[in-house]
């Protein structure tokens, strides 16, 4: 949920990625981080482990503009796919304004994809979030890949909402900016109305 700091004038909203592991969530996050001005991003915190590159988040505050005299903020997260992170991933959850969800393409990875949308709309509810109304984007990254979904595939087993899609090589930057723009206009959009 959106917080306001009235002292800063500050709107901070928090984006997460989520989807299963090793899908490009961290991935997207790095090349982000990398590709924006020093002057328009904070630090970058990552906790590597030996099971996967992220056990709890990445932290990017991300500066985009103003609402009624607030500087906006957006705090992007990852959370950790493997099974056995699910406490760490439904805290993370926690308080999300938005989420980007990222798929595996790889025909091996439907099952995990799948798991992850499923889990993904359990702990929403935990929160009382309803995933029709939040703000979601999908990313079906690894398309340049030789054995994956077609995306329409992957449309009617994983995105079972609807919600807007975009197909992304995330370690090459394509899609990743499209994503982020999308999700942050919803998140933004969704708080302007309320």
């Amino acid at each position: 949920m959106a917080s306001l700091n009235y002292a800063l004038r500050e709107i901070n909203f928090k984006i997460v990625y989520y989807g299963p592991g090793l899908g490009g969530k961290t991935t997207n996050l790095e090349y982000i981080y990398q590709s924006i001005s020093p002057s328009y991003k904070g630090k970058m915190i990552s906790l590597m482990t030996d099971k996967e590159r992220t056990l709890f988040f990445d932290f990017l505050p991300l500066e985009l503009g103003e609402i009624k005299g607030f500087t906006t903020r957006v705090h992007l997260y990852t959370v950790p796919g493997q099974e056995y992170y699910e406490a760490s991933r439904k805290l993370i959850l926690k308080g999300a304004d938005g989420v980007v969800f990222i798929v595996d393409s790889q025909k091996d990875r439907l099952n995990e994809n799948i798991n992850s949308y499923k889990e993904l709309l359990l702990r929403l509810k935990e929160y009382n979030l309803e995933f029709d109304t939040l703000p979601c984007v999908v990313q079906y990254n690894k398309r340049d890949l030789s054995d994956i979904h077609s995306v329409f595939h992957l449309e009617e087993m994983v995105n079972l909402h609807k919600k807007p899609s975009f197909e992304a090589i995330a370690i090459k930057g394509v899609g990743v900016f499209a994503t982020i723009k999308v999700i942050c206009k919803s998140v933004i959009e969704k708080f302007e109305l309320n």
